[in-house]
């Protein structure tokens, strides 16, 4: 056997891009399967605005296609500090912006910026990577198992049993894979928390930090609104990273235009770690970005109209999840808040399937509901969960509004099916 690193052997690749592909690779083989796995888009549903994709299409025509300086270019940078300044009145300098190919490398120099090996790193369950992340930089994990009762979303009581010595505390709102938000109540008294701790450190000792991931903020439906952490405890701007960008904000995920910002002497390390890995968006990209970003209007309006198709969808969903609860099956649901995800719960452990074949495990449902219901969702356990959860992520990003009802009628078919 080939000898590798420690860590290489050690690590385990994406389960859910894993399961995304394997879904993809038999719908491309002929067979009907109602996709809700992966947190992408299907461009011919949910298109990118008009305008930025007649911007990146100038760009190349311009001949924008060289190197971008390393932290992104200055008029995108601006543009994004005047972006977050009009809709969530943040103000930020360029030098505390960073720019990068979409979150995921962000992420990742912001955990290299500073976890050391042994570093406590607090962080929920379920949720995107961030076990990953901590297992990349040899951090300790200090996981909080999420509950039902709490949408899913760490609390600062949760919290405060970790918070002594750590490093960095990961908070996501809206979550990834949950579709939950922290209240603006929770969210205060974690930052009351983290300014107490830091307080409490000596001025020359490692502070802890908060990475703030909200790729999803403009993604709230109905009262529910999006809170940060520098906005409720301006004092939280010394330790808050935000993690952000195009991705899910303007369905544009493989357009890969996504930004950091934080506290300039955090940014500026991440800046010379990326420049290693030279994980920058494209230039062309970073010039439409650039221009698409102070088109305020037509960024409105194409926020209205899209966040409506991803409400209908969630809503429709979850109203017939619910329907089927009460005609008695074992299925539950949380009520959309966020983002393009349902948090859905399927409890077939016990029950037999019509061949006499007993669903022993989580992951038996899963299977069953796929081959029976032609529904492919991604369980909670693939973001961390434990494996006996019961609770599954089901993205409306590729959904038809057409696929709605032939989909739910299939899975009241295959629960009915079960003894």
């Amino acid at each position: 056997m080939t000898r590798v690193s420690k860590l290489a052997e050690s690590l385990i690749g994406s389960e859910i891009v894993k399961l995304g592909n394997a879904i993809s690779q038999r719908i491309k083989q002929g067979e009907k399967i109602y996709n809700f796995t992966i947190g992408d888009f299907d461009s011919s549903v949910f298109p990118i605005p008009i305008e930025l994709e007649q911007l990146i299409i100038e760009s190349y025509q311009q001949k924008y296609t060289n190197y971008p300086p390393a932290d992104g270019i200055v008029s995108l940078r601006k543009a994004v500090a005047a972006f977050i300044a009009k809709y969530e009145g943040l103000n930020y300098n360029d030098n505390e912006i960073q720019i990068a190919s979409g979150g995921r490398p962000l992420i990742y120099a912001l955990f290299q910026t500073l976890v050391d090996a042994g570093d406590k790193v607090i962080y929920g369950v379920p949720s995107w990577n961030n076990n990953h992340y901590v297992h990349l930089t040899g951090g300790q994990h200090c996981t909080i198992y999420c509950t039902p009762e709490n949408n899913f979303m760490p609390t600062a009581e949760d919290i405060a049993k970790h918070i002594k010595g750590a490093t960095l505390l990961c908070l996501c709102t809206p979550q990834n894979p949950t579709g939950t938000t922290l209240s603006k109540e929770e969210l205060e008294k974690i930052c009351d928390l983290v300014i107490a701790e830091n307080n409490s450190r000596p001025d020359d000792a490692k502070k802890l930090y908060v990475m703030f991931d909200q790729m999803y903020w403009t993604l709230t439906y109905g009262s529910i609104h999006h809170h940060n952490p520098v906005t409720l405890r301006p004092e939280m701007r010394n330790y808050t990273i935000f993690i952000d960008g195009i991705s899910k904000a303007f369905a544009a995920t493989g357009v890969r235009v996504g930004w950091a910002f934080g506290p300039a002497a955090i940014i500026a390390k991440m800046k010379a770690i990326l420049s290693h890995l030279g994980a920058w968006a494209p230039m062309a990209e970073q010039q439409a970005v650039a221009k698409y970003l102070l088109q305020h209007e037509a960024i409105e309006k194409y926020l209205r109209q899209y966040k409506q198709a991803l409400a209908l969808r969630l809503n429709r969903i979850y109203e017939g999840v619910k329907s089927l609860q009460r005609k008695g099956y074992a299925v539950d649901a949380i009520a959309p808040q966020a983002a393009i995800y349902l948090t859905v719960q399927i409890n077939l452990v016990g029950k037999k399937t019509p061949n006499g074949e007993v669903l022993n495990n989580q992951e038996a449902v899963t299977h069953y509901i796929l081959s029976e219901a032609k529904i492919a969702i991604v369980p909670f356990y693939a973001f961390g969960a434990d494996v006996n959860s019961n609770w599954y992520r089901l993205s409306v990003g590729t959904c038809r509004e057409a696929d709605i009802e032939p989909m739910l009628s299939g899975l009241e078919k295959a629960l009915a099916s079960l003894q």
